[in-house]
């Protein structure tokens, strides 16, 4: 017996392990005499792994290391001389083991994340776009394996591939990720700190008079009038794109010439009341004439219903008009710039884009829908006078507008 037993105690080598046969039942452990607690576990179908094996605070604590030979001998030792390391400064490697089984994932956090999002975000849909897009193939990760490394590479190529404002913006969504799981549990640190973020240039694009001139010729050339229209309000409106996208017939007043964009919609969660000037009216009469009774201004075939993207439009327009640089962004900005170019003051100019800075709310409550139609009505005239009267529809100047029909007090 005591023969038997020194027999599965030897030095291990590739060519010794590799003999050993499987045993007829059960399993066959051999011990390394050339590493302290390694050993190698055999069974009837002839598997072979190494294990760290050793007595603590009175029971048996074993820690798998891998398969032989796919683990090497010198492998195997270099690893249970890392378990043994652990044990003498008291740590328990089974438990620390176990503990990272039943470790976070990032999918684990994102789905506590984006129900949390859904309920106090209206920008989750952008969220959940960014996760599908850039971070899901992470999802089966643990949170301990994703290291600041990791993390400065994805950043950088997002930023390569799809722009610094959108690498920007995948690092805050990981970032805010990673501290809603410190709630469920985790305690490592957050990686994405350390991470810098891409400097981002605020844009001042917008289109200046020869630049409408170009813009209005194209947009007459547009062959979809349903583009042509939605190109159109998002000028004489300045809304964002999104809004108008998603705009309703049950929050357009044609009569009194208003547009309520919901504060479940609208940007700081605020509702906003959008002045119509003539020309935007026009516009609505005619869709709603052709609209066949879809809820939306803009019907689309997709699953929302509406238009959701213009952008190969977009650039069709562009290149008929020999822009460059412009964004469909742009022409909000180009609204709100020509209201200043006309005099409107900054007050004004906010309210008109639907501007609620919790610092500025109290200088916008003061404001009637009267004076910021006016100064609506007076920048669309400039730029469709910059134009040369190159509008799709533009009118003359009606009761709606100059404060004599029933949208006036």
């Amino acid at each position: 017996m005591g023969a038997k037993r020194e027999s599965r105690r030897f030095g291990f080598t590739m060519q010794r392990l590799e003999s050993l046969p499987a045993p007829a039942s059960g399993r066959a452990c051999y011990h390394d005499t050339g590493c302290p607690h390694l050993v190698l576990r055999v069974t009837p179908n002839g598997v072979k792994s190494f294990c760290w094996y050793k007595w603590l605070a009175g029971r048996p604590v074993r820690v798998r290391l891998g398969t032989f030979p796919e683990l090497s001998v010198d492998a195997a030792r270099k690893a249970a001389d890392k378990v043994s390391r652990e044990v003498a400064i008291g740590g328990n490697p089974q438990e620390t083991r176990r503990d990272k089984r039943r470790e976070l994932t990032l999918a684990g956090v994102w789905d506590s994340w984006i129900e949390h999002a859904k309920q106090r975000k209206r920008s989750w849909p952008e969220d959940d776009r960014l996760w599908g897009k850039f971070l899901r193939a992470w999802g089966p990760r643990r949170l301990s394996t994703i290291t600041q490394a990791d993390i400065a590479a994805l950043h950088a190529r997002v930023g390569k591939g799809s722009g610094r404002y959108q690498a920007n913006r995948v690092l805050a969504l990981l970032s805010a990720m990673l501290n809603k799981a410190r709630e469920l549990g985790f305690r490592g640190e957050n990686p994405c700190r350390g991470v810098s973020k891409f400097k981002e240039e605020s844009r001042d694009r917008f289109l200046q008079a020869d630049e409408l001139r170009a813009f209005f010729g194209a947009l007459e050339a547009e062959p979809s009038p349903l583009m042509r229209d939605f190109f159109a309000l998002c000028l004489l409106t300045g809304a964002r794109r999104a809004n108008t996208q998603g705009m309703k017939w049950q929050d357009v007043d044609l009569e009194h010439a208003l547009w309520r964009i919901p504060g479940a919609v609208a940007k700081a969660g605020v509702s906003v009341v959008v002045p119509l000037v003539s020309g935007a009216v026009e516009i609505l009469r005619r869709r709603l004439a052709e609209s066949d009774g879809s809820p939306w201004v803009f019907p689309g075939r997709g699953k929302t219903g509406h238009l959701v993207e213009p952008k190969a439009a977009w650039r069709a327009l562009l290149r008929r008009a020999g822009l460059s640089g412009v964004r469909l962004h742009d022409l909000r900005r180009t609204f709100g710039s020509w209201q200043a170019l006309t005099g409107a003051s900054l007050p004004v100019i906010g309210k008109s884009l639907g501007h609620t800075q919790p610092s500025t709310t109290s200088i916008y409550a003061r404001l009637t829908i009267e004076p910021v139609r006016e100064s609506v009505t007076k920048a669309t005239r400039a730029m469709f006078g910059a134009a040369n009267g190159k509008s799709p529809a533009e009118p003359e100047p009606s009761a709606v507008d100059n404060g004599e029909g029933e949208g006036h007090e």
